[in-house]
């Protein structure tokens, strides 16, 4: 992720609206909840196809965070696949 949005380094910078998430998977950690993660499978409108992981927990709660922002701006549309 940059300032422009998120890019896969090839040129092109995708905001929200041109992003679903196809897919959400959890990581609880299990000694110690604070290495639980999220794992974001997500989809372009141009048909790229890629993921973005986070901390999950404890240290994913500063809803001031601009990627926290952008995640929960980009539409979800969870599949099988």
């Amino acid at each position: 992720m940059t300032h422009q949005g998120f890019t896969a380094g090839k040129g092109k910078f995708y905001n929200p609206g041109d992003l679903k998430i196809i897919k959400t998977y959890f990581f609880h950690g299990l000694t110690n909840p604070s290495s639980s993660s999220i794992l974001y499978l997500i989809e372009t409108n141009d048909g790229l196809k890629g993921y973005s992981l986070d901390a999950y927990g404890a240290y994913n709660n500063n809803e001031d965070d601009k990627y926290s922002r952008f995640i929960k701006d980009i539409p979800a549309q969870e599949r099988e696949e």
